[in-house]
């Protein structure tokens, strides 16, 4: 009853999931982002598309058994896909199984145009995205002429795709490629598939820009979360040799040769 009095009792979803709490709501969502529009010199090269690769899962167990409702942070998607399309680029849309893309949708900023109207233009490809396990099995990535990956965050990235072997090849390949691999908040524990398969994680000694543990451990004191998470995020990279520069979750943004991360979903616009 208290919780529910002050705002910080997570909203039970229809699926027994929770969503995060009105309060955490109001203080770490946006109904309007900070995206600039920005008149780039458009791409013309050869390698127009940009591979993003999204997570189909929903929802995430924590440590007390409770099931958060989550998925890819919108946020975190669409800004910078919005920068990337303005640059001159397309999208392939994939998913481990081609299942449709999980949103965290009650992170929507519902007032920002800009957001809204690239959402619709690619809804399809999130509703009926690609299999990233056919594209492997079917050696497309030498086919495709990709010029780089994008991974964003929302909590829902840390599920499935860190144990995804085609998520490893698939970095792996943009790794030995030259190629651009860029990522925000939760995302770039997807990094650590490179690792699988007695491989060896590329990443060793990089610096990024993560979502900070120190945050995650907090969150559920105001019903963002309703419980601590399954694993901590900064502690596994700093175990395979990552150097996370940040502390705090902020617009921060780290570029170490082709890797280009960002803190959280304050770092989407940057």
């Amino acid at each position: 009853m208290i919780k529910e009095l002050f705002g910080i009792k997570p909203k039970k979803e229809e699926d027994g999931s929770y969503s995060p709490s009105k309060l955490s709501l109001k203080l770490a969502t946006t109904q309007k982002t900070d995206y600039e529009p920005i008149s780039y010199s458009k791409y013309m090269g050869p390698r127009r598309k940009i591979l993003v690769i999204c997570t189909e899962q929903k929802n995430m167990k924590m440590t007390n058994g409770k099931l958060f409702s989550t998925g890819n942070h919108p946020v975190e998607v669409l800004v910078p896909m919005l920068h990337l399309k303005n640059a001159g680029f397309d999208f392939q849309i994939v998913t481990p199984k081609g299942k449709p893309v999980a949103f965290e949708m009650w992170a929507f900023p519902n007032e920002d145009d800009h957001v809204k109207e690239i959402y619709k233009a690619y809804q399809s490809n999130f509703e009926n995205p690609d299999s990233l396990e056919a594209l492997v099995s079917n050696s497309d990535l030498d086919k495709d002429a990709y010029i780089g990956i994008f991974i964003p965050g929302g909590h829902g990235a840390m599920l499935g795709l860190p144990e995804d072997e085609n998520v490893g090849r698939v970095i792996r390949w943009a790794y030995n490629n030259d190629r651009y691999v860029i990522s925000l908040c939760h995302g770039p524990g997807a990094l650590l598939s490179t690792g699988l398969a007695e491989n060896d994680f590329i990443y060793d000694g990089y610096q990024m820009a993560v979502f900070p543990d120190t945050i995650d451990k907090l969150t559920p004191k105001i019903g963002y979360l309703p419980g601590p998470v399954p694993w901590k995020l900064n502690d596994e990279l700093e175990k395979y040799g990552v150097n996370i520069i940040n502390k705090k979750s902020d617009d921060t943004v780290c570029k170490d040769r082709k890797l280009l991360t960002g803190a959280s979903p304050l770092a989407s616009n940057e």
